[in-house]
């Protein structure tokens, strides 16, 4: 089911290149940290098959940005990589990517590449070594971190001149009408079963700190054009809907999914759904200084 590691010597790995059971952080069983952490995988590990059929995939010109802001293009690391979305994408820009993620489940539906290898692991703890990577990358995954404990570990993992390029993307965006039942859904029913740190995703990182001095992005945005039931599809996978299934006992997005029909107009045709990025991307400073 999990892919093995290659053999590749050099790489900075401190640990066999195989798929461990699970990465422990020692000492943080009673933490916060440690609380959070199990939290995001159980979060995310019952809605995994959703999550790999219906997540929509972020723009091939974030990628390219990102690997332009490298000075090399050797390895990455995706961080908390879900179903390796990201990490498959930076393949095509990078000679290997390392993808970690908590959760066994999400890996398990992650797609094989020959450059990609995945493994489980807490961000805090990642298996790699000293300067081991050019660039680490989090998708949508920043608010589960322990970040004091995270920033030391890309500090630690990152090449001089590495880059730290963090996303999220806010809530989806079609026309008027549409958009005030999906508010209705993402606010009013199932508002309450968010966790805390969704506040962050909706302040797009915003207002969390950063480590490294931060250069301009270009505005970047997801948008496919989808069916009613693809969009369904996709609000059924909100994590909060899922936890809502398990205290009631029934599902939420039936309770607007006639509004949904109704604002949608012709069932079997087609609208533009558009999820605008949030983007924070930095530069560790060489001891020469920056470049």
């Amino acid at each position: 089911m999990f892919r093995r590691f290659r053999a590749v010597t050099g790489c900075g790995f401190v640990i066999p290149l195989v798929l461990r059971a699970a990465v422990r952080c020692s000492g943080a069983n009673n933490s916060r940290s440690a609380y959070v952490r199990r939290m995001k995988n159980n979060y995310f590990s019952t809605v995994a098959g959703a999550y790999a059929c219906y997540r929509p995939h972020y723009p091939q010109e974030l990628y390219e940005f990102l690997a332009g802001c490298c000075r090399h293009v050797r390895r990455a690391w995706d961080c908390a990589t879900g179903n390796g979305q990201a990490a498959v994408a930076l393949a095509a820009h990078f000679d290997f990517v390392v993808a970690t993620d908590l959760s066994q489940q999400q890996l398990a539906h992650a797609a094989a590449r020959d450059r990609v290898g995945y493994a489980v692991s807490s961000a805090e703890q990642a298996p790699l070594g000293t300067a081991a990577v050019d660039l680490v990358s989090v998708a949508q995954a920043l608010h589960w971190f322990d970040l004091p404990v995270f920033y030391r570990a890309v500090d630690r993992i990152l090449a001089e001149d590495g880059v730290l390029a963090v996303w999220c993307y806010q809530l989806l965006r079609t026309n008027a009408e549409v958009d005030a039942v999906i508010d209705r859904l993402y606010h009013e029913v199932v508002g309450p079963f968010w966790p805390p740190q969704r506040k962050m995703v909706e302040q797009g990182y915003a207002t969390l700190a950063f480590p490294y001095p931060e250069r301009s992005c270009p505005p970047f945005a997801m948008k496919y054009e989808w069916s009613l039931q693809q969009l369904l599809g996709y609000v059924g996978s909100w994590s909060a809907c899922q936890r809502y299934r398990e205290a009631n006992r029934k599902d939420p997005v039936a309770l607007i999914a006639g509004a949904l029909g109704e604002a949608w107009g012709d069932q079997a045709g087609t609208h533009i759904v558009r999820w605008p990025l949030a983007v924070r991307v930095g530069q560790k400073q060489s001891v020469r200084g920056t470049r």
